[in-house]
Parts: structure tokens; sequence; C-alpha cells
């Protein structure tokens, strides 16, 4: 009898694994079908992709949500018919060594013009979710003292009062 338990136990350990590509492709369609949910204002796909303690922040620094403060802040939008529309131009993806858990990052055709995404997503109850996401937009090195110039009395004002 312990014979055979060694071999179904052998046997299992070297069932092999899924190939990293196709599971490049899950983790790639996640992402899109996700983007695509938003495009769409399809609020339960959108946010059903996200873990039950997930996190996004956003491009403005007071955009630190956990799930239900992001929905909050999203629902007037996907209410009326229209969210945001981000398509992915290039992604990596990469899993830890147990490939429980994958981390990307992306760039993004948006109304903002390329933003920069990043995340993390976890496998719950055998579903991969998004469990951080990170939107930010891209500003050319050329750029950055007018981009400063914009934005620092309104960030100056926020770095005072997170000070206190």
């Amino acid at each position: 009898m312990k014979l055979y338990y060694l071999l179904f136990l052998a046997a299992i350990g070297c069932a092999p694994k899924p190939k990293i590509e196709n599971q490049k492709a899950e983790i790639a369609t996640i992402l899109d079908n996700w983007h695509k949910a938003a495009a769409a204002a399809n609020f339960d796909a959108y946010f059903g992709l996200l873990s039950e303690e997930s996190i996004f922040i956003g491009t403005d620094a007071t955009e630190n949500w956990n799930k239900l403060q992001f929905q909050k802040f999203a629902k007037p939008y996907f209410d009326k018919g229209k969210a945001w529309s981000f398509n992915a131009i290039q992604r990596n993806i990469y899993f830890s060594e147990d490939r429980k858990m994958v981390w990307f990052d992306e760039l993004l055709n948006t109304q903002m013009k390329i933003c920069r995404g990043s995340g993390v997503l976890v496998q719950e109850n055998g579903q991969w979710k998004i469990k951080h996401y990170v939107l930010s937009m891209t500003v050319p090195n050329d750029n950055v003292d007018e981009v400063v110039k914009i934005k620092a009395p309104l960030e100056d004002a926020l770095m005072e009062s997170l000070k206190k």
C-alpha cells in the first residue's frame, strides 16, 4: 500500500505545470477583459475581477482606495454608461516561483495619452483576482519642469495638509 502511495505522490510531483506562455496569455486576457469592462461601463464585471481586499491607486495623489472606496468613486461614471477606456499597448507579466502570484506592468493607450499601469494578481478560490493596481501618467523627461509648475500649487498644499 505504501508503494502505491509513494508512486501516486511521485506522479503528482512529476505532473507538468501549465506552460508559462499559456499562463501569461490567461493573465493578459484577464487584464484585457478588466479594461474592456470599464470601457463598456460593466460595473459588475469590472469590480468582479478585483479581490475583496484590493487596492487601487490612481493618478491623483489622493487616490489610494480600497475596493469599496474605489467602487463609490467609480459608480457615477459607470452609471452614466461611460467609465474609461484603456488599451494595453505593451505588457510584461511575471510569476512567483510557485505561480500563485503575478505582478505586471503595462503601457496603456488612454484618454490621458500613454499611462502606465502596474499591479499584482493572486489566486483566490482557483481564480485570478487583481489585488493591487497602480495607474500613473507618464511625463516626458524634457517636460518635467513644466508639469511640476502646473501641479506645484495643488500638491504643495496637499503636502502641508498631510504633514499635520
